[in-house]
């Protein structure tokens, strides 16, 4: 089992900055790759970020490339989203997501590959 706490949501204007935090516990962190996600209102749940387990690569959705940044910190069990330029179609509930050893692009991008998720944290963008 592995356990996920967001942090960090809120309410920022549009072109600010915030920065996520994901807690992990329980099992070991590393041998996971790590993302996250965003649902808003009435829609499905997507891809936004996510690194790999081993070898730290990094993969975005198209709509964040540029401006979301993830990083990960095994020691400390730590997932971070660094957001900047935000856009209103950026509010969304924020899910940080681990899945067991995914490695490659279509691995870490595929929803259908994490195991454990967290609770959610928001994010609203006003215009």
């Amino acid at each position: 089992q592995v356990q996920l706490v967001e942090s960090g949501g809120g309410l920022v204007a549009a072109g600010g900055s915030l920065r996520l935090s994901c807690a992990a516990s329980g099992r070991s962190f590393s041998s996971y790759a790590m993302g996250w996600f965003r649902q808003a209102p009435g829609k499905e749940r997507e891809f936004v970020g996510g690194i790999s387990w081993i070898g730290g690569f990094t993969y975005y959705g198209d709509s964040v490339k540029g401006r979301f940044t993830i990083s990960r910190d095994n020691p400390k069990d730590t997932l971070w989203l660094q957001m900047n330029n935000l856009k209103p179609d950026g509010t969304a509930v924020y899910f940080c997501a681990a899945g067991k050893e995914l490695y490659l692009d279509y691995e870490v991008q595929n929803i259908k590959g994490y195991d454990y998720w967290g609770q959610g944290t928001q994010v609203t963008v006003s215009s």
